[in-house]
């Protein structure tokens, strides 16, 4: 699973990923997006803008807007199977941007230790995403949610999913276009071995509020001196 990630692009990741883009001009970096925030996602229909939604995803049949939180991820293996997730995922793909996402090792006693995982070649990640729109009246609600998939060898020790990410740009265009479901079915597999890296972060990436660059920064790891 994918429960919290960042984007928080350095000057270098912009130049050579985000330079053809439109940033926001509330564009802020994020060091630690949780469901229910709002962050940055792109559509087909967005093409090189980035928008604001809500992550969680709340279907537009739903009699009630409020979004819990709970639809953050797919699991890509039986998408089309969901009543909340079919329809997106054969007309409304997205991508969703980050720096790097995080996850949660198993210490000692009931212990949870964060680990901030990143690609080796310090590009952006692009994570594949379903969004949806919810519409009442006057009140609307973009929302998404990222796939996941089974965890290549670098995710195996720490956790038995992983976000779907799609690293080549034919692959990202693929993915937006209009293709239907079965077009892009083979897109959906774990990143390719060798790819990945992860380390050790502070324990303050556990509350969901906290949003600094320190977040990122290494701490010691006394689980992996074990391994």
């Amino acid at each position: 699973m994918c429960g919290r990630y960042a984007f928080a692009p350095t000057k270098k990741q912009i130049k050579a990923q985000l330079d053809a883009f439109e940033l926001p001009e509330d564009f802020q970096n994020l060091f630690n997006i949780a469901p229910t925030n709002h962050a940055w996602v792109r559509t087909l229909q967005s093409g090189r803008r980035l928008v604001k939604m809500q992550w969680g995803l709340v279907p537009s049949w739903n009699k009630e807007v409020k979004n819990n939180g709970k639809l953050f991820n797919a699991r890509s293996e039986e998408i089309e199977l969901k009543p909340s997730f079919k329809q997106a995922i054969q007309q409304r793909r997205c991508l969703i941007p980050a720096d790097s996402f995080y996850e949660w090792r198993k210490g000692p006693g009931r212990e949870k230790l964060p680990y901030r995982i990143l690609l080796h070649n310090g590009a952006l990640m692009w994570m594949a995403g379903i969004w949806e729109l919810w519409q009442r009246d006057t009140q609307a609600i973009l929302s998404f949610s990222i796939l996941t998939t089974s965890p290549n060898e670098e995710m195996q020790s720490l956790h038995n999913r992983m976000p779907l990410i799609l690293t080549e740009p034919e692959q990202q265009l693929l993915w937006l276009s209009e293709q239907n479901y079965h077009a892009v079915k083979h897109l959906m597999r774990p990143l390719q071995n060798g790819q990945l890296k992860y380390y050790r972060v502070s324990d303050r990436l556990n509350h969901a509020g906290t949003n600094d660059a320190h977040l990122q920064d290494e701490v010691s790891d006394v689980l992996r001196l074990f391994d």
